[in-house]
């Protein structure tokens, strides 16, 4: 896909990956809607190909009155890369409260099914359009202490498999993403405590978002339904369809002094 004077929406676009997302795809010439719960960030940007809303996306009344405050503005929208969300904390399913799996699940999931289904007759009335969502490492493998972020990031894997599916003979393309350890606030974002890293950091390094968000792009550009960044996001996606057993107990391991 072209993104040059394409109106493309992201959410989560005030920090991290999303944030990287917005510079880049300004770089392209795309004409670009920040979404965010707070676009401070954004707000200091003088670009006049940028604009942006505050948006609480759990909420589909919200997510549908902004996008049409975004056609009111544009006429059209040509992409959604839905890149918000938040992580839940490094807590067993048994002690995560329920208020915290509403969250997590309105957000990650809920969120992303809004956006995209307010915004898609509008991508099918467009030449070319896209839609990306952005799942996660833990949407493939269980990572424990991180169990429902993982169901709500699965659910996102298999919404936008199912999209692809739907959409494959149209003008719409389906990208999921997988992004691995990457250097975000979504733990402070999340209001998470960050934990003392597990495992060896140097077989496993984070990546940078400006790295993670062109690969986004790229892939975007080339059709593809699967964007895996980062070493571990492709090596662990690898082992657990090859050994899902060795690689659920792997990551158990590896995760296991977080939740003592």
């Amino acid at each position: 896909m072209n993104f040059e004077n394409k109106v493309i929406l992201v959410t989560g676009a005030n920090s991290g990956i999303g944030l990287s997302l917005v510079h880049q795809l300004l770089e392209r010439g795309a004409k670009v809607v920040g979404i965010d719960l707070h676009s401070d960030t954004l707000k200091a940007m003088s670009e006049e190909a940028l604009s942006f809303y505050d948006c609480d996306i759990s909420s589909r009344q919200a997510v549908e009155a902004v996008v049409e405050k975004v056609l009111d503005a544009h006429q059209q929208i040509d992409g959604v890369i839905n890149c918000a969300g938040i992580i839940q904390p490094f807590e067993k399913v048994q002690d995560l409260s329920y208020d915290k799996i509403t969250q997590v699940m309105d957000v990650n999931f809920y969120g992303t099914l809004y956006m995209t289904k307010a915004c898609l007759p509008h991508l099918l009335a467009q030449q070319e359009a896209c839609i990306v969502n952005v799942s996660s490492m833990g949407g493939i493998v269980p990572v424990p202490g991180q169990g429902v972020y993982g169901a709500s990031k699965a659910a996102v894997k298999l919404l936008t498999e199912s999209l692809y599916g739907e959409l494959m003979n149209t003008n719409v393309a389906v990208t999921a993403v997988f992004p691995g350890a990457t250097n975000t606030n979504i733990t402070k974002n999340s209001a998470v405590a960050a934990p003392q890293a597990a495992g060896d950091q140097k077989s496993m390094p984070i990546m940078d978002p400006d790295d993670v968000a062109k690969q986004i792009i790229k892939g975007a550009q080339k059709k593809k339904l699967y964007v895996h960044t980062g070493k571990d996001s492709k090596s662990m996606q690898l082992m657990y369809r090859v050994r899902p057993i060795f690689a659920v107990k792997f990551i158990a391991r590896k995760m296991q002094s977080l939740l003592s």
